[in-house]
Protein backbone atom coordinates (compact mmCIF):
# COMPACT_ATOMS: atom_id res chain seq x y z
CA UNK A 1 0.00 0.00 0.00
CA UNK A 2 1.39 3.53 -0.32
CA UNK A 3 2.82 5.26 2.62
CA UNK A 4 1.76 8.44 4.61
CA UNK A 5 3.59 10.83 2.29
CA UNK A 6 2.08 9.28 -0.72
CA UNK A 7 -1.42 9.50 0.56
CA UNK A 8 -1.12 13.11 1.43
CA UNK A 9 0.98 14.22 -1.30
CA UNK A 10 -1.53 13.49 -3.93
CA UNK A 11 -4.59 14.16 -1.74
CA UNK A 12 -3.14 17.42 -1.42
CA UNK A 13 -2.54 18.36 -4.59
CA UNK A 14 -6.04 16.88 -6.36
CA UNK A 15 -8.30 18.96 -3.63
CA UNK A 16 -5.59 22.69 -4.32
CA UNK A 17 -5.96 21.99 -8.23
CA UNK A 18 -9.66 21.55 -7.62
CA UNK A 19 -10.34 24.28 -4.70
CA UNK A 20 -8.12 26.54 -6.56
CA UNK A 21 -10.02 25.98 -9.86
CA UNK A 22 -13.23 27.12 -7.57
CA UNK A 23 -11.36 30.07 -6.26
CA UNK A 24 -10.26 31.16 -9.60
CA UNK A 25 -13.94 30.73 -11.21
CA UNK A 26 -14.72 33.04 -8.04
CA UNK A 27 -17.35 30.15 -6.59
CA UNK A 28 -15.46 30.31 -3.43
CA UNK A 29 -13.43 33.17 -1.46
CA UNK A 30 -10.04 32.18 -0.77
CA UNK A 31 -10.42 31.41 2.67
CA UNK A 32 -13.29 29.26 1.70
CA UNK A 33 -10.48 27.55 -1.14
CA UNK A 34 -7.98 26.96 1.82
CA UNK A 35 -10.57 25.68 4.28
CA UNK A 36 -11.48 23.09 1.03
CA UNK A 37 -7.76 21.86 0.21
CA UNK A 38 -7.53 21.39 4.13
CA UNK A 39 -10.32 19.27 4.18
CA UNK A 40 -9.34 17.28 1.15
CA UNK A 41 -6.12 16.78 2.26
CA UNK A 42 -7.05 15.50 5.53
CA UNK A 43 -9.52 13.25 3.92
CA UNK A 44 -6.76 11.38 2.03
CA UNK A 45 -5.34 10.22 5.81
CA UNK A 46 -8.34 9.09 7.21
CA UNK A 47 -8.61 5.82 6.35
CA UNK A 48 -5.39 4.79 7.90
CA UNK A 49 -7.19 6.18 10.72
CA UNK A 50 -7.55 1.97 12.03
CA UNK A 51 -3.48 1.54 11.72
CA UNK A 52 -1.86 1.42 14.96
CA UNK A 53 1.00 2.98 14.69
CA UNK A 54 0.68 5.10 11.70
CA UNK A 55 1.05 9.06 11.51
CA UNK A 56 -2.72 9.16 10.51
CA UNK A 57 -4.27 8.03 13.58
CA UNK A 58 -1.90 10.58 15.50
CA UNK A 59 -2.75 13.38 13.94
CA UNK A 60 -6.38 12.71 13.51
CA UNK A 61 -6.69 11.90 17.25
CA UNK A 62 -4.73 15.15 17.88
CA UNK A 63 -7.41 17.05 15.68
CA UNK A 64 -10.47 15.40 17.53
CA UNK A 65 -8.88 16.45 21.02
CA UNK A 66 -8.70 19.58 20.24
CA UNK A 67 -12.35 19.85 18.68
CA UNK A 68 -13.40 17.98 21.78
CA UNK A 69 -11.85 20.61 23.93
CA UNK A 70 -13.47 23.30 22.10
CA UNK A 71 -16.79 22.00 22.92
CA UNK A 72 -16.05 21.31 26.46
CA UNK A 73 -14.73 24.89 26.70
CA UNK A 74 -18.07 26.10 24.99
CA UNK A 75 -19.52 24.14 27.54
CA UNK A 76 -17.95 25.44 30.87
CA UNK A 77 -18.16 28.32 29.20
CA UNK A 78 -21.82 28.53 29.83
CA UNK A 79 -22.21 26.47 33.15
CA UNK A 80 -18.34 26.73 35.32
CA UNK A 81 -16.06 28.73 36.55
CA UNK A 82 -13.20 29.67 34.44
CA UNK A 83 -10.22 27.53 36.30
CA UNK A 84 -12.89 24.49 36.40
CA UNK A 85 -13.60 25.11 32.66
CA UNK A 86 -9.60 24.57 31.97
CA UNK A 87 -9.77 21.45 33.75
CA UNK A 88 -12.57 20.17 31.77
CA UNK A 89 -10.94 21.31 28.51
CA UNK A 90 -7.67 20.15 29.34
CA UNK A 91 -9.36 16.57 30.18
CA UNK A 92 -11.40 16.39 27.56
CA UNK A 93 -8.58 16.38 25.16
CA UNK A 94 -6.28 14.18 27.17
CA UNK A 95 -9.36 11.55 26.99
CA UNK A 96 -10.03 11.83 23.61
CA UNK A 97 -6.00 11.92 22.68
CA UNK A 98 -4.97 8.95 24.53
CA UNK A 99 -7.31 6.63 26.04
CA UNK A 100 -9.54 7.16 22.99
CA UNK A 101 -7.23 6.73 20.51
CA UNK A 102 -5.97 3.50 22.69
CA UNK A 103 -9.39 2.10 22.62
CA UNK A 104 -9.78 2.73 18.80
CA UNK A 105 -6.56 1.19 17.99
CA UNK A 106 -7.22 -1.91 20.59
CA UNK A 107 -10.87 -2.53 18.85
CA UNK A 108 -10.10 -1.82 15.12
CA UNK A 109 -8.55 -3.89 12.00
CA UNK A 110 -6.00 -2.28 9.80
CA UNK A 111 -7.64 -2.51 6.17
CA UNK A 112 -11.23 -3.26 7.71
CA UNK A 113 -14.37 -1.84 7.77
CA UNK A 114 -12.75 1.64 7.69
CA UNK A 115 -11.09 1.10 4.50
CA UNK A 116 -14.31 1.04 2.51
CA UNK A 117 -16.77 3.61 0.82
CA UNK A 118 -19.27 3.39 3.54
CA UNK A 119 -16.94 4.46 6.00
CA UNK A 120 -15.07 7.34 3.58
CA UNK A 121 -19.39 8.47 3.61
CA UNK A 122 -19.44 8.53 7.49
CA UNK A 123 -16.00 10.57 7.33
CA UNK A 124 -17.71 12.87 4.53
CA UNK A 125 -21.03 13.34 7.10
CA UNK A 126 -19.20 13.78 10.10
CA UNK A 127 -17.31 16.36 8.31
CA UNK A 128 -20.81 18.00 7.36
CA UNK A 129 -21.85 17.90 10.85
CA UNK A 130 -18.41 19.75 12.05
CA UNK A 131 -18.66 22.33 10.02
CA UNK A 132 -22.09 23.29 10.54
CA UNK A 133 -22.51 22.30 14.10
CA UNK A 134 -19.28 23.58 15.86
CA UNK A 135 -17.79 26.37 12.85
CA UNK A 136 -21.44 27.44 11.89
CA UNK A 137 -20.40 27.17 8.08
CA UNK A 138 -23.41 28.27 5.25
CA UNK A 139 -24.89 24.90 4.72
CA UNK A 140 -23.46 24.45 1.19
CA UNK A 141 -19.89 25.08 2.51
CA UNK A 142 -20.16 22.47 5.28
CA UNK A 143 -21.53 20.18 2.02
CA UNK A 144 -19.07 21.12 0.12
CA UNK A 145 -16.09 20.33 2.78
CA UNK A 146 -17.67 16.99 3.57
CA UNK A 147 -17.32 15.96 -0.38
CA UNK A 148 -13.63 16.97 -0.22
CA UNK A 149 -13.19 15.07 2.73
CA UNK A 150 -15.21 11.87 0.88
CA UNK A 151 -12.84 12.67 -2.11
CA UNK A 152 -9.72 12.76 -0.36
CA UNK A 153 -10.35 9.52 1.16
CA UNK A 154 -11.25 7.71 -2.26
CA UNK A 155 -8.16 9.22 -3.35
CA UNK A 156 -6.48 6.98 -0.29
CA UNK A 157 -8.21 3.82 -1.15
CA UNK A 158 -7.32 4.11 -4.92
CA UNK A 159 -3.89 4.61 -4.38
CA UNK A 160 -3.80 1.56 -1.85
CA UNK A 161 -5.35 -0.34 -4.52
CA UNK A 162 -2.40 1.00 -7.25
CA UNK A 163 -0.04 -0.43 -5.04
CA UNK A 164 -1.53 -3.62 -4.95
CA UNK A 165 -0.33 -3.74 -8.64
CA UNK A 166 3.47 -5.01 -9.23
CA UNK A 167 3.72 -3.75 -12.98
CA UNK A 168 7.22 -4.98 -13.16
CA UNK A 169 6.12 -8.75 -12.03
CA UNK A 170 2.47 -8.47 -13.61
CA UNK A 171 1.07 -9.82 -10.77
CA UNK A 172 -1.62 -8.81 -8.42
CA UNK A 173 -0.45 -8.61 -4.17
CA UNK A 174 -2.36 -10.08 -1.65
CA UNK A 175 -3.62 -6.71 -0.92
CA UNK A 176 -5.70 -6.38 -3.51
CA UNK A 177 -9.09 -5.68 -3.20
CA UNK A 178 -8.87 -5.26 0.40
CA UNK A 179 -9.18 -1.15 0.29
CA UNK A 180 -11.31 0.08 -2.36
CA UNK A 181 -14.52 -1.81 -1.45
CA UNK A 182 -18.14 -0.72 -0.98
CA UNK A 183 -17.89 -2.35 2.85
CA UNK A 184 -15.75 -5.17 4.83
CA UNK A 185 -18.27 -8.39 4.48
CA UNK A 186 -19.05 -10.32 6.44
CA UNK A 187 -18.58 -7.51 9.36
CA UNK A 188 -22.11 -7.30 10.73
CA UNK A 189 -21.26 -5.35 13.53
CA UNK A 190 -19.22 -2.90 12.55
CA UNK A 191 -21.15 -2.26 9.34
CA UNK A 192 -24.33 -1.46 11.66
CA UNK A 193 -22.07 0.63 13.19
CA UNK A 194 -21.08 2.69 10.28
CA UNK A 195 -24.87 2.48 8.92
CA UNK A 196 -25.91 4.09 12.41
CA UNK A 197 -23.10 6.60 12.47
CA UNK A 198 -24.02 7.57 8.24
CA UNK A 199 -27.66 8.05 9.82
CA UNK A 200 -26.96 10.39 12.68
CA UNK A 201 -24.76 12.18 10.51
CA UNK A 202 -27.47 12.49 8.31
CA UNK A 203 -30.03 13.85 10.88
CA UNK A 204 -27.52 16.05 12.23
CA UNK A 205 -26.65 17.66 8.87
CA UNK A 206 -27.99 20.74 7.41
CA UNK A 207 -30.63 20.83 4.72
CA UNK A 208 -29.46 19.16 1.80
CA UNK A 209 -28.74 22.08 -1.28
CA UNK A 210 -29.39 20.87 -5.07
CA UNK A 211 -27.06 17.96 -6.11
CA UNK A 212 -26.95 20.36 -9.23
CA UNK A 213 -25.30 23.16 -7.65
CA UNK A 214 -23.14 21.41 -5.76
CA UNK A 215 -21.86 19.57 -8.39
CA UNK A 216 -21.87 22.88 -10.59
CA UNK A 217 -19.58 24.37 -8.03
CA UNK A 218 -17.21 21.89 -7.43
CA UNK A 219 -17.22 21.26 -11.44
CA UNK A 220 -17.22 24.43 -12.59
CA UNK A 221 -16.88 23.45 -16.36
CA UNK A 222 -19.25 26.53 -17.62
CA UNK A 223 -16.62 28.76 -16.12
CA UNK A 224 -13.68 27.85 -17.43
Amino acid sequence: MADFRTHIKVAAVVSGLLAGTMAWAQLVTLPEAGLLWLAGSLGGIMPDIDADSSRSIRIIFRLFGILGTMLALLYGRQYLPLVDTLVLGAGAYLLVRYLLCWLFARFTVHRGALHSLLANLVFAGGAVVVSSRLFRLPAELAWQVGIFVFAGACIHLLLDELYSIDLEGRRLKKSFGTALKITEWPAPIPNLLLLSLLAGCWWLAPSTPSLLLVLQRLLPLSHI
